[in-house]
């Protein structure tokens, strides 16, 4: 899987502006200049992970969101995924996954 940088900057503006951050309060809490963060919610410049992980904790928003749109605390965080996957799958294989579901969920 290819990182699009163009959206991984979208959300982190989002972030950002959810947080009601200046793009220069958040350069001078990550130590970074404002050029460079402009480049970064553009798209522009590739992020480390160790700075997303920086920017994700003064932003209160997980590392997973930012890279994939999906959160862990989102309670059906999974049911896009779990549905492709169900729908590449024989009639036969989504009918034991769904017995199995049912065991799991049941017991």
């Amino acid at each position: 899987m290819a990182l699009d940088y163009t959206i991984i900057g979208e959300r982190l503006k989002k972030a950002r502006l959810d947080k009601k951050f200046t793009q220069e309060k958040l350069a001078e809490k990550l130590d970074v200049s404002i050029a460079f963060l402009s480049r970064i919610e553009r798209g522009n410049s590739h992020i480390s992970l160790k700075r997303l992980s920086q920017m994700c904790d003064i932003l209160g928003v997980s590392e997973g969101f930012i890279l994939n749109g999906t959160s862990t605390e989102s309670h059906n965080y999974l049911s896009n995924d779990l549905s492709v996957l169900l729908k590449n799958c024989s009639p036969e294989k989504q009918k034991l996954i769904y017995k199995i579901s049912r065991i799991i969920v049941e017991s």
